[in-house]
């Protein structure tokens, strides 16, 4: 009578260590996602903080180009009231907030393309700066989507591996989304002057 109930503790313990250590490492890597999509958010930010700067710039220069600045005013505000919490980050959430980013990546387009009307604001050191910087945060937005991809990866694949997909679905641990290219991205753009 023991010996059976020795065995079932210790298949008790057993799992409890297992399902401990499942847990903590599910945690773990549910902050890497959480961390990873705190700095694409970060690179996100610094291109909104960016973009007064450069309208002001342009706008000096590009008076009756009213309707380009507005555009990239308004997509900027639209992008900066998305916001998304990486416990809760669904699909749904991750495309509106692509789409918006993708909005203010386009508006940007145009407005940098004003520059060729424009030989003076092509000179001119302020521009010439923040068209560099906005170049960088653009390389550092694929990078950290890039990094988030990856670490996003890693927990879903990790969740979903026997037998801490067990323990997963107990805990509440759900697969998380992709950052994903938007449609149309895989044609090049035209550009005419």
């Amino acid at each position: 009578m023991k010996k059976p109930l020795i065995i079932i503790a210790v298949l008790v313990v057993f799992l409890a260590l297992l399902g401990s250590c499942s847990y903590n490492s599910m945690v773990d890597k549910q902050e890497g996602v959480s961390k990873a999509w705190s700095n694409v958010e970060n690179q996100y930010q610094r291109r909104s903080d960016l973009i007064p700067n450069l309208v002001n710039t342009v706008k000096g220069y590009a008076k009756h180009e009213q309707g380009t600045l507005q555009g990239v005013v308004e997509a900027r505000s639209k992008a900066t009231q998305i916001k998304i919490d990486p416990e809760n980050l669904t699909p749904e959430k991750l495309q509106s907030y692509q789409k918006a980013q993708g909005d203010v990546s386009s508006a940007l387009g145009k407005l940098l393309m004003l520059t060729e009307n424009y030989p003076d604001l092509k000179a001119n050191q302020n521009f010439l700066e923040l068209q560099a910087q906005l170049e960088g945060t653009e390389n550092r937005i694929a990078v950290e989507r890039g990094r988030f991809n990856e670490i996003t990866k890693e927990y879903n694949a990790y969740i979903r591996k026997f037998p801490k997909n067990i323990f997963a679905g107990m805990f509440g641990f759900d697969k998380k989304p992709y950052f994903e290219a938007e449609a149309g991205t895989e044609k090049a753009p035209k550009v005419a002057f």
